[in-house]
């Protein structure tokens, strides 16, 4: 695992805004009193998402005042932990998954994509600030692999042409259509196939 630091230039101050205000205090109700520091992990959460994918280090202080815990705590959680970015990202963080099964059906394609549409070098943000892109470990969608993340959203059975038209649409500000790239319902068969049985007809 790679050493994660936070961002060189850091805003001076944080605080939730309403939404996610509520969001963090349903999120604490759910917890035993005097257990409200487990929810540690979904704050940091609501904090990125309310910053455009990043945490700064006046977020993670913010947490640890609003749950009465050492800040020293809420920053090991946050550096352990890699799906929480500690410097900008952009609008659009673009995850592409390399681990075996992606690999062997063309992830590589999906990295040149991304080498050419938003930066050559990984974590690196785009010329216009609002996308970047990283190699990531399993993202669980090995069936529908080659595969990526964008946000929250999943982008399955991709090729580099597919992969170039999605970040075009990202480029400008458009959120393209997540899911199979193939037409596929979720994992479902193709050729309508149902069993194993119908291989012997194949």
């Amino acid at each position: 695992m790679s050493l994660k630091r936070p961002a060189k230039d850091q805003p001076d101050h944080f605080e939730f805004s309403s939404t996610s205000l509520e969001a963090a205090n349903n999120i604490i109700s759910n917890y035993p009193e005097g257990k409200q520091q487990s929810a540690v992990m979904a704050l940091l959460y609501i904090a990125q998402k309310q910053n455009n994918n990043w945490i700064p280090l006046a977020a993670m202080k913010y947490i640890a005042k609003f749950l009465n815990m050492p800040y020293i705590q809420v920053y090991e959680v946050a550096t352990f932990y890699s799906m929480y970015n500690l410097s900008p990202v952009g609008k659009y963080l673009v995850q592409v998954c390399t681990t075996t099964p992606c690999m062997i059906r063309g992830a590589n394609k999906l990295v040149e994509a991304c080498k050419e549409k938003i930066s050559k070098n990984e974590s690196e943000l785009s010329s216009d600030k609002s996308c970047s892109w990283k190699e990531v470990e399993c993202l669980g969608a090995c069936v529908n692999s080659p595969m990526m993340q964008i946000n929250d959203n999943y982008y399955e059975d991709l090729d580099k042409n597919k992969t170039l038209k999605i970040l075009d649409k990202i480029l400008k500000g458009e959120t393209p259509k997540s899911g199979s790239y193939r037409g596929r319902i979720n994992n479902e068969p193709e050729n309508n196939r149902k069993t194993l049985m119908d291989l012997k007809n194949a």
